[in-house]
Formats: structure tokens, sequence, C-alpha cells
């Protein structure tokens, strides 16, 4: 079983931050990604790299992943993944894109797809649910505010 948990995104945890996955946005339709190896869809991520900052990976994550061009980021949580293999942190983001070009060559990404609801095919089906749903009431609540 896997369970998810989510924390401030200033939360530092005792392990290092392994993930940042951004959950975006562009023309009032999110943005989801298909990897070239796989048939299913997922929230745009991936592993932060030695010397980077989590925002640095997610800014790096969604150019490489969308294609995006100018967009502003923003921290909604830390969160952990805890599974058979252990507990993996993460942060995830929320990304309002206002310009997308092409994939670049160095992307793992086949497809893009803008949608208006998380789809149904997921790489992820366990994790990504919660995610989607924790930027989704991020933007709730920052629309109250």
């Amino acid at each position: 079983m896997i369970e998810v948990k989510f924390y401030s995104p200033s939360y530092v945890p005792d392990k290092e931050l392994t993930y940042a996955v951004i959950s975006a946005k562009f023309r009032n339709k999110w943005i989801f990604v298909r990897h070239n190896e796989r048939k299913t869809w997922e929230i745009a991520g991936g592993h932060i790299e030695e010397g980077e900052t989590p925002l640095e990976a997610a800014q790096r994550e969604l150019m490489e992943e969308t294609g995006a061009l100018k967009f502003n980021l923003r921290c909604v949580a830390t969160y952990s993944v805890k599974d058979h293999e252990g507990i993996r942190f993460g942060r995830l983001y929320l990304a309002k894109v206002f310009e997308i070009g092409s994939i670049p060559d160095v992307s793992e990404i086949a497809e893009v797809f803008l949608s208006d609801h998380l789809p149904e095919n997921l790489t992820y089906p366990d994790i990504q649910p919660y995610l989607f749903n924790k930027a989704l009431e991020y933007m709730m609540f920052e629309h109250t505010n």
C-alpha cells in the first residue's frame, strides 16, 4: 500500500528531497505528459539532480517535459510517498504557463496533452491523484483569499 502525506512548502525532511512535480495549467487546461516508453499520462516532474534546488529542478523539468517557455511557479507543498521501498520526499509546484514551444530534443517526453481534468490512464495512479487534488485545493484556497 502506498501512503502520500503533505507538509508545509517550507518543511525540510530529515531525508533528502528527491522529486519535483509540477501541476501546470496553460490556457485554462491542465498539462499532462506521456513518457516515450509508456502509454500512460503523468504530471510533469522528475528527479532533483545533484547541486540543484527543488525549484531549479521544477523549472528544468517543466521546460524539458512540456516545452514551457514563460511561466510562474509556486510551491504548493512538500510531500512524502511511503511504500514497500521506504519513504521518499518531494516538492509539489503549481505552474501557470504563458507560452509553450516545442519539447526539447533532450526530453524523454513523446507527447503533451491538455485536459480539463486528470486523465484516467495514469502512470502512477496511487500517487498522482493526491498530488493533482492538492494542487486543486491550493488553487481554490488561493481564489478565496
